[in-house]
């Protein structure tokens, strides 16, 4: 891929074949539930029992809502069982089966495997096994991606580098606020082409010293330069440089042509000062 083409890379993920025959379509049709909140102490060892109990039969019910196929309202009763007991291995089992029913396959293995380190059983384990690929696809595909952008990224940091250098190596033979002189096409067509990679506009003014019109104009046309530091202001001597104004058909002075990108967008036949400028103002809008 190009360097000019980096800039406009999409990276468009693709789909994850999983198994899904464990997926249920979700229940919406519970409420919220709401969980005793007594300060447990020491000294309260009668309140740190009821939220125990409480406990338990949350993650009773949420079994229950696994076996009826209900992941939403199982998750709901364990969430609440485990901000109270946070070590029940048979919470993290039936959520972890209930967010299998969702689809959550990393959350689900994450449940099953804390499940597992709290008490291990032969159920949750071969749940963690029906699991894991899916989770595993899911983070590798995840992995891959997240790669893929990184990768994208620094290769257009790497562009903009690039062409912030171009820039600065472009702005270095320009110079700003001064009329410059050209010597021969080659240098004309360098100038140009840095005015281009700056994004200015360029005025090439073919002259000559002979031309008493010419002679009126270089001063108006230096003090402009100094006005609009932002414009490449060039200037081509057709008695020196006969083949250039030949190759730009210039064949009346003073003209003036206007260079937007590499291309000639205007030329006149320029003679007083308020005109020139007018020209120039109509160019920056």
């Amino acid at each position: 891929m190009s360097r000019e083409n980096i800039s406009d890379e999409i990276i468009i993920e693709s789909d994850i074949e999983l198994d899904e025959s464990y997926v249920v379509a979700p229940d919406n049709d519970f409420e919220e539930m709401g969980y005793p909140t007594v300060e447990v102490s020491e000294e309260n060892q009668e309140a740190a029992e009821v939220l125990k109990s409480y406990a338990l039969n949350a993650i009773c019910e949420a079994t229950c809502y696994v076996k009826l196929k209900k992941p939403n309202a199982a998750i709901r009763d364990v969430d609440v069982a485990l901000q109270i007991n946070p070590d029940l291995a048979r919470g993290y089992k039936a959520r972890g089966m209930a967010r299998a029913m969702l689809g959550l396959w990393e959350e689900a293995a994450t449940d099953l495997n804390m499940a597992s380190k709290l008490d291990f059983d032969e159920d949750t384990y071969m749940m963690l096994k029906k699991v894991e690929p899916n989770a595993n696809k899911i983070k590798d595909h995840r992995q891959r991606y997240e790669q893929l952008h990184r990768e994208s990224e620094q290769r257009k940091l790497e562009l903009e580098m690039h062409r912030s250098e171009k820039i600065a190596q472009a702005a270095r033979v320009l110079h700003d606020g001064e009329v410059i002189d050209i010597n021969d096409g080659m240098e004309l067509r360098t100038k140009v082409k840095a005015a281009e990679t700056t994004s200015r506009l360029t005025i090439i003014y073919f002259r000559a010293t002979r031309c008493k019109l010419c002679r009126n104009m270089d001063p108006i046309y230096t003090t402009f330069a100094g006005k609009y530091p932002n414009i490449v202001f060039l200037t081509v001597d057709i008695d020196k440089l006969l083949n250039v104004a030949v190759a730009w058909k210039s064949t009346t002075i003073p003209t003036f042509f206007f260079v937007k990108k590499s291309k000639v967008v205007e030329q006149a036949i320029i003679t007083d000062k308020y005109n020139l400028e007018l020209k120039i103002l109509t160019m920056l809008v």
